[in-house]
């Protein structure tokens, strides 16, 4: 009884997890121009750099500045200026750009706040520096401090005489640690295939344990209908199999839907499921049917993650493929713990679905039809 108390009191924390804005990190792009200049765009929540909200925290609210960031995250444009001006010379003062090991004075040249909006999204500020470089210079290297948050960057190398332009892979910073030097003497600056795949593996992983909220009650809903681990296997891979496709597909461009109506329907199918568990007492062929379909609409959620830091274009199968590994991986490794705390225990008796599938159905279907409104409203 210990451990079904202890799935119940867990479910309505990840409702709250997910009402907060996740710390999203930052996303910086460096255009090194062969005339001599160098031009750095990082895209940020200048409401969390002012807040000193970094990635120790899981989501916004877990600071203990949360109060402010939120007072501050309904700012105007303009009111969000004025705020962060006396912060701009900390920011530079913290932030490095070295070229061959020397340190390159930069300037902001602009700042670009938009309008509020959904708030439970974090609204993303484009800070834009600048500074002169030499035109022998031979690799780049970028610190941006833990304090500010993680960060992931990439180089572009800019020939406008020549009219050429080549992106360097991303880079993901996570340790206080300044960056891999970026090559400027090559086309491209390729990390080993390992590096990639490891990269993206880790990626997936970390988008359903412990940041994908959403995808861990969906894999909770389908598990809690039917403990055996074949049936369960079958629909975990069809899931996989159908965001697959769509996640291949929209980081290709061919299909592509607006966040505002993806988000709520994934919502939703989390609500289906919930409310199918309660009423249903075995499991029917028709659900990996309906698992398929949802799990093309995960998909889509998912290329929102993905779209964000990119592929590498010599590498995209394999980094699609790493990422839906990283990702089959954390929806198995929910499984399991599921699977550990109550399925071992319980799955014979005879009061099973009564006590165990119903309670945690309900909450699971009545968190989903929270976030369908939440999302639908804001």
């Amino acid at each position: 009884m210990l451990r079904i108390l202890l799935l119940l009191t867990l479910l309505p924390g990840l409702a709250k997890f997910a009402i907060a804005d996740v710390v999203k990190p930052a996303l910086v792009e460096i255009s090194a121009n062969t005339q001599g200049t160098v031009r750095i765009e990082i895209r940020a929540s200048i409401e969390a750099l002012l807040t000193g909200i970094n990635a120790r925290y899981k989501n916004t609210q877990d600071a203990p500045t949360a109060e402010e960031y939120d007072e501050l995250r309904v700012l105007e444009p303009e009111q969000l200026h004025i705020a962060f001006e006396p912060f701009k010379q900390e920011f530079l003062g913290r932030l490095a750009l070295q070229a061959d090991g020397k340190d390159v004075p930069l300037v902001i040249a602009n700042v670009s706040i938009p309008e509020p909006g959904y708030p439970k999204v974090p609204r993303i500020s484009v800070i834009t520096l600048s500074g002169k470089l030499d035109q022998q210079t031979r690799s780049l290297q970028w610190y941006y401090p833990a304090k500010f948050g993680d960060n992931a960057v990439r180089v572009r190398q800019v020939d406008e005489a020549n009219q050429r332009w080549h992106w360097s892979e991303w880079q993901w910073l996570r340790k206080d640690e300044p960056s891999e030097p970026f090559s400027l003497e090559e086309l491209f600056h390729r990390r080993p295939i390992t590096e990639v795949i490891i990269s993206y593996v880790v990626i997936g992983f970390e988008h359903i344990v412990p940041k994908g909220t959403d995808h861990i009650l969906f894999i909770l809903g389908i598990f809690l209908l039917s403990t055996r681990m074949k049936p369960l296997l079958w629909q975990v891979t069809m899931f996989t199999v159908a965001h697959t496709l769509t996640l291949a597909l929209s980081m290709k461009g061919i299909i592509s839907l607006p966040a505002n109506i993806v988000e709520p329907l994934i919502a939703l199918s989390i609500a289906y499921v919930g409310i199918e568990n309660v009423f249903a007492h075995s499991l029917h062929r028709s659900r990996l049917v309906l698992v398929f379909l949802f799990g093309l609409l995960h998909g889509l959620g998912f290329a929102g993650v993905l779209s964000e830091f990119g592929m590498p274009a010599d590498a995209f199968a394999t980094a699609l493929i790493s990422f839906n590994i990283g990702v089959e991986l954390g929806q198995i490794a929910v499984i399991i713990f599921a699977y550990l705390l109550v399925g071992l225990w319980f799955r014979h008796k005879t009061w099973y679905h009564q006590r165990i599938t119903i309670p945690g159905s309900l909450i699971i279907a009545a968190i989903g039809l929270y976030w369908t409104y939440d999302r639908i409203v804001f």
